[in-house]
Formats: C-alpha cells, sequence, structure tokens
C-alpha cells in the first residue's frame, strides 16, 4: 500500500514537472511570431495617400485667365458691350492683360439699358471703328481695383484708351457710393458683376463718355469772324459816290460862272 501511493506521488511530482516545463517553453515560442507584427508597416502607405491633396493645385493654376465675355454672358444683361467687345477684338486684349501682367484688370461694364440712348439717337451707330475701339478701352482699367482701392486711387484713372484731359476718368467714393464720371458722364457703380485677385467687373448704368469722342469741337478755337474783312474799306464804293457829286457841284460852278459872263457882256451894250 506504501507502494503505491508512493508511486502515486512519484508520478504527480513527473506530471508537474512536465507542466512546468511547457509553460516554460511557451513563452520562448512566441518570438518566432513577432516578425509577423514587425510586417505591420504597410499602414505606411495611408501616410502617402494623404499626400494627395497637394495634387489639386496645379489643377487650379492650369484653369488660366476667366473669360470676360462668358462672365458677362451668364451675368445677363450685357449683351450691346459683348457686341462691341467681341468686334473691336478688345476681349483679346484683355485675355493678353490677365495672362502677362500680373496688374490685373478692372473693367465698367455698361447695361443693355445704358446703351439705349446713344442707340435710339444713332450716335452709336456713327462712330468709326476706331471710335468704337477707344469707347470700349475707356471702360477698361490695366490694373485691378478692389472696392477699398476706390478710397485711394489716384485721379485721372489712366485706362486702355490712354489718359490726359481727352480721356480723364475720375473715381470718388462718398460713403456707401462710388461714382464715376468722364466730364460728360456722371454715373455710380450698381453692382458687383465679377471679383477675384485679378479681374474685377462693375455695373455701371450708363454708357462713359470720352470728351475725345463725343465732344471733341467743345475745346477747338472758334473760327475768326468775318467781320474784320470789311474795316479795310476796299469792298465799301464810297470814293465813286463822292466824286460824281463832285463832278455835279463843279458842273454848277461852271454854268454859274458863265451865266455871269454873258450877263456882263449883254449889260454894257
Amino acid at each position: 500500500m506504501k507502494k503505491q501511493v508512493s508511486l502515486f506521488l512519484f508520478s504527480l511530482v513527473l506530471l508537474f514537472l512536465h507542466c512546468t516545463q511547457t509553460l516554460s517553453q511557451s513563452p520562448t515560442a512566441a518570438p518566432a511570431k513577432a516578425p509577423a507584427a514587425a510586417s505591420a508597416p504597410p499602414p505606411a502607405a495611408t501616410s502617402s495617400a494623404q499626400a494627395s491633396p497637394p495634387v489639386m493645385v496645379p489643377v487650379q493654376v492650369s484653369k488660366g485667365p476667366v473669360n470676360v465675355i462668358k462672365i458677362l454672358q451668364k451675368a445677363g444683361g450685357f449683351a450691346v458691350f459683348i457686341r462691341l467687345i467681341k468686334s473691336t477684338q478688345e476681349d483679346i486684349q484683355v485675355f493678353s492683360q490677365l495672362n502677362d501682367s500680373r496688374d490685373g484688370v478692372t473693367i465698367f461694364a455698361p447695361t443693355d439699358g445704358a446703351f439705349s440712348a446713344i442707340i435710339k439717337s444713332g450716335v452709336l451707330n456713327s462712330l468709326s471703328d476706331h471710335q468704337k475701339i477707344e469707347l470700349v478701352q475707356f471702360h477698361i482699367i490695366p490694373k485691378i481695383l478692389t472696392t477699398a482701392n476706390f478710397q485711394t486711387v489716384s485721379n485721372p484713372i489712366t485706362t486702355l484708351a490712354g489718359s490726359g484731359s481727352r480721356f480723364a476718368l475720375d473715381v470718388i467714393t462718398t460713403e456707401n457710393m462710388v461714382n464715376v464720371t468722364s466730364g460728360l458722364t456722371n454715373t455710380s457703380v450698381s453692382a458687383i458683376v465679377y471679383t477675384d485677385s485679378q479681374l474685377a467687373i462693375y455695373q455701371v448704368d450708363k454708357v462713359l463718355l470720352p470728351l475725345d469722342i463725343f465732344a471733341p469741337k467743345s475745346l477747338a478755337p472758334a473760327p475768326s469772324p468775318p467781320k474784320p474783312k470789311k474795316d479795310d474799306g476796299e469792298e465799301t464804293p464810297v470814293v465813286p459816290e463822292d466824286i460824281s457829286g463832285a463832278v455835279s457841284c463843279a458842273m454848277l460852278n461852271s454854268l454859274v460862272i458863265f451865266g455871269a459872263g454873258m450877263a456882263a457882256a449883254v449889260f454894257p451894250l
């Protein structure tokens, strides 16, 4: 009986030792699986995916200058001004200014109602091709002017048509109003059609009429009056009248003398 108990206890000891060896070996097996965990770097691919947004920058730059004609067409109410811009090819000039210069462009766009007066009177159709070009250019400024710039701009403003007294264009701000005057036209900015960092289009309700086109004779010297020519006395026949009077008086005197002589001859007889 004692032998059986001792054998039983001995077997328990062996079983305990066997279990302790297996438990002690299991942690050492864990490092063998560590390389699988080391292959976790694939999440780094997500960091490369996050770098894709900067690709949008070249897309925006590739758009280039905006199309002024499309902007005005989308806004509506500028059909006459669009037709003038196309016929004078000033849309090409604006595109070149936006593409080749960093100064930008500002356009004062008259509405169709603004053109109605000079269309009905026939003034617009009477303009030459060169005058129509200057008329469109007078509404375009080769630099960007924001609403804040209007308060500090130096008058007169230089337009594509030129500068000086004959193409003078002044911008005057008063509280919430922006007035534009050309000497013949006085109007105000009634709406902002489009604006960005390079282009600003403002709506005006009157056509800006430059003095050089619509009032070319206002400053011209007046022609000399023909009155000074009469002061020479060459055209008035005063001398012949005086001569005829003198001749009649001489004939009368001669007759008187002849009569007196005849009387003197008769009385002595």
